[in-house]
């Protein structure tokens, strides 16, 4: 195989009596880098999108959700809380109250999903409510506002029940729902429930003012354009729901288990319970997400195909420059076997140049996106602010073994061709 490869790579390097011969290798050695690094980098982006979008999914809301298959709400919740919380595997437990909304600021409004939490507990499943970059979450916390302690004498939370002080009660909302809005900490939104009460005038709408306590920012367009929170008590207060949640929200120590983690949730709460998990509620997404990977894999190949259209042009053309000296080879007693391997050889080498030229390229350029992040997205259309790099080494041995199986099949036939040379015809004019 030494011999091989010694030859092939001679006449890599050797001056080309055609010097078409030699730029159109030069074309299929670039030709295999720039599909090799279109793939890197397309692939590097997918799972960019897939990692940062389940990172920030995962991380702002809970692993598995449970709630009443009626619909109706969770009542006496404090002691199934307690009791599921000592199933296994499960990490933190928070109670939730939710309520769509419309909230305003003058004459700017939006829509928007409330979530009644005790700030303590939420902490634990979710990282929202650590995402406060202006103002503090901790006014969501009845002690904060002079709340009268538990009728146990436990600390004061909003779980108790406790009467609040008659002040304006806090709410927390995103960054983009802030900027719609135009509020700041500190300035007073309306909350408008549809829940409202009955009159003889029909359902009357409720509303109530809050103060903007904290604005948090997850970098989710979704969460930060949509989701606000309130005390617990102030939820229930605003939707007519004492003493009432609608979810529990679960964390559990392995997330790609909270299905299983889920069905055992159901059983230890009984009949009339279901559970929902983060991969159900987000399939379409990262579905959607995968067949995009599948279809830009297949697509940008296709750069790979055409680069070894070009090495076998190449090596073709070569064969046919090479002949006499083939012919020669062959003379001295060099086997036919040999001769293929020789240009199969040659065919393997501008791919491995190529392929490598192209990993460096891909990786470097991924490299520098995901460090810098110098390409910026529209969150309200992709949900993220920047366009996210994941290279893989596992997509390398992927890529690296597509482009090098692509190559060696395109230099059968001029390897087949130049093994088939007959010394005697090749020489009979020289």
């Amino acid at each position: 195989m030494r011999f091989e490869f010694f030859i092939a790579a001679r006449y890599l390097r050797a001056k080309r009596r055609q010097a078409v011969v030699g730029v159109i290798t030069a074309i299929s050695v670039i030709g295999v880098a720039a599909g090799v690094a279109s793939l890197i980098i397309a692939l590097a982006i997918t799972n960019g999108m897939r990692r940062d979008l389940q990172e920030r999914l995962v991380g702002s809301t809970s692993h598995v959700d449970l709630m009443r298959v009626a619909g109706d709400g969770i009542r006496d919740w404090r002691p199934l809380l307690e009791r599921l919380r000592g199933v296994p595997h499960v990490v933190a437990a928070a109670p939730g109250l939710y309520g769509q909304v419309l909230i305003s600021k003058g004459a700017r409004s939006g829509g928007g999903l409330v979530k009644g939490v005790i700030p303590a507990d939420e902490k634990t499943v979710g990282d929202l409510l650590q995402s406060v970059v202006q103002g503090s979450a901790s006014a969501l916390e009845p002690l904060a506002r002079g709340a009268a302690p538990c009728a146990d004498g436990a600390r004061p939370r909003n779980d108790c029940g406790a009467g609040v002080s008659r002040e304006i009660p806090p709410i927390v909302i995103g960054q983009d729902m802030a900027d719609t809005l135009g509020a700041k900490v500190g300035d007073g939104v309306l909350v408008t429930s549809p829940q409202g009460e009955l009159t003889p005038l029909g359902l009357v709408p409720k509303y109530e003012r809050f103060q903007v306590a904290g604005i948090f920012k997850s970098g989710f367009y979704q969460y930060d354009s949509s989701y606000a929170f309130l005390g617990l008590a102030d939820a229930q207060s605003l939707f007519s729901e004492p003493d009432l949640i609608s979810v529990i929200s679960f964390k559990v120590d392995d997330l790609y288990h909270a299905d299983r983690v889920g069905r055992a949730i159901e059983d230890a709460a009984g009949k009339g319970f279901q559970t929902t998990n983060w991969m159900e509620q987000n399939r379409e997404l990262f579905r959607a997400l995968k067949l995009e990977q599948v279809v830009t894999f297949i697509v940008l190949a296709l750069i790979v195909c055409v680069a070894a259209l070009n090495i076998l042009i190449a090596l073709t053309m070569m064969v046919m420059e090479k002949t006499r000296d083939i012919a020669v080879l062959m003379s001295f007693g060099v086997r036919a076997d040999q001769v293929r391997r020789i240009f199969l050889m040659q065919g393997l080498l501008i791919s491995v140049i190529g392929t490598l030229l192209g990993l460096i390229v891909g990786y470097g350029l991924s490299w520098l996106g995901g460090h810098y992040r110098f390409i910026r997205l529209d969150a309200a259309v992709y949900s993220i602010d920047y366009l996210p790099f994941a290279p893989r080494v596992l997509d390398a041995v992927i890529v690296a073994a597509v482009s090098l199986g692509v190559s060696l099949i395109a230099t059968i036939y001029p390897s087949a061709s130049a093994a088939k040379v007959l010394p005697a015809e090749a020489l009979r004019y020289e």
